[in-house]
């Protein structure tokens, strides 16, 4: 437990920023999975549009300092050449 009021704010704090984080790691699994999905059914409108909203939510990620620049980089890197590939 901690011992300082400082200590006692960060724990509270972590906690918080934990949740956050948590959630936000777990919409880009989902759109992640849908990004997957639309580009196995071999629809290019779907996959767009799936390729669109997972690099939009992995930079928002990015911003709030959840996901680490260079590691949405190299996501967003591989979901165009998914997409343009075909």
């Amino acid at each position: 437990m901690a011992n300082t009021k400082s200590a006692i704010k960060a724990a509270r704090k972590s906690v918080r920023l934990r949740d956050r984080n948590q959630g936000v790691k777990t919409r880009l699994k989902t759109l992640h999975k849908k990004f997957e999905a639309a580009t196995k059914s071999g629809d290019a409108t779907a996959a767009k549009a799936a390729a669109s909203a997972y690099v939009s939510a992995m930079d928002r990620a990015v911003k709030s300092g959840v996901v680490h620049r260079n590691v949405a980089a190299r996501v967003k890197a591989r979901t165009a050449k998914a997409v343009f590939a075909k």
